[in-house]
């Protein structure tokens, strides 16, 4: 006959089996991201290939969005109010990792969290910028890649001259707040090749392109350069479209923005950048800690040109500047 006290025994081995055998049914707990861009969001006419590319480094790596992983991922459309309650929406959410292109999203997670990991994709030095220490010790929770997108702005006015040897008035056309930085990435090129350079802001969360293009030919504008940030990114294509029609030859600083129409970029493989960011993500996911991880400098940089758009503004490029592009789109 079983004794009180053997029963007792029985039973608590019992529940402590089906308690280990209940916590081993419970998932284990989902990794989160935050994904940040200020740009629109994508639509068929304009998608996101940055975003893609970032999914495509997490997929390689054995993440899956839904299954093992969980993205948050959001667009301030264009609005840089928009990005302090965006990156509060992630601190709410508990995310275990924030990725942000682009300076302003960059300084608004650096002010709201000092303890949640940031890998950045930025377009301007991280150090110049104080956002780390250094590129080898970032010091703090940030950490990523720098484009480098300033110290290739010679590089482009160059390019721009060489296709297009009388132009004289070039258009920077921005769209990020910052126009007197903007212009003068550009200023030491544009007075080494006889330019003047044209400030073209577009501003507000719709921009007024056709009054920005108007403005340019009043001002006798010849050549256009669009610089890299969330509003021509989120306008690509209408961008492209209204430099075509006003038969102005253009280079840029992103080349998404070759293949919606424009005619040149010179810039650093965004792609591949965004999908080098999912190994920052994965390397933090499995403990390292951001002031272990340097920040890389692009080592790689693509000249292209669309022909098509060459054509259309009645431009033949030359033969010695089409044998040097990475790629030609016909």
């Amino acid at each position: 006959m079983i004794t009180k006290k053997v029963f007792c025994i029985a039973l608590a081995a019992l529940l402590t089996a089906l308690s280990f055998a209940a916590e081993a049914q419970q998932p284990s707990k989902v990794p989160r991201i935050g994904f940040l861009q200020r740009r629109a969001a994508p639509t068929p006419a304009n998608p996101d290939p940055l975003w893609d590319a970032f999914l495509k480094g997490l997929r390689e790596l054995g993440y899956v969005d839904g299954k093992n992983i969980k993205i948050e991922h959001r667009y301030a459309e264009g609005r840089s109010d928009r990005l302090d309650a965006l990156i509060a929406e992630f601190l709410q959410l508990k995310v275990d990792v924030i990725v942000v292109p682009g300076s302003p999203a960059i300084r608004a997670a650096r002010e709201a969290t000092k303890t949640i990991p940031i890998v950045i994709v930025a377009t301007v030095d991280p150090v110049a910028e104080k956002l780390v220490d250094s590129l080898a010790r970032p010091g703090g929770n940030i950490t990523g890649l720098t484009r480098l997108t300033d110290e290739l702005s010679g590089k482009r006015l160059e390019l721009l001259k060489e296709a297009v040897p009388g132009i004289s008035r070039v258009g920077i056309l921005t769209g990020s707040g910052d126009l007197r930085g903007n212009v003068r990435d550009y200023e030491a090129a544009a007075r080494a090749f006889n330019v003047t350079l044209i400030p073209m802001n577009l501003t507000g969360p719709k921009p007024d392109f056709e009054d920005a293009f108007q403005a340019a030919a009043r001002g006798r504008v010849n050549g256009l350069i669009t610089t890299r940030d969330a509003v021509t990114a989120s306008y690509a294509k209408p961008i492209a479209d209204l430099a075509i029609k006003n038969r102005l030859p253009s280079m840029n600083e992103d080349s998404p923005y070759v293949e919606a129409g424009g005619l040149m970029s010179y810039a650093t493989n965004d792609a591949d950048q965004f999908r080098r960011a999912a190994w920052y993500v994965d390397r933090i996911l499995k403990g390292t800690k951001p002031v272990d991880l340097p920040v890389e400098r692009p080592t790689k940089f693509e000249f292209v040109i669309n022909l098509k758009t060459a054509k259309q503004i009645g431009l033949t490029i030359p033969p010695n500047l089409l044998a040097r592009a990475d790629r030609v789109i016909r």
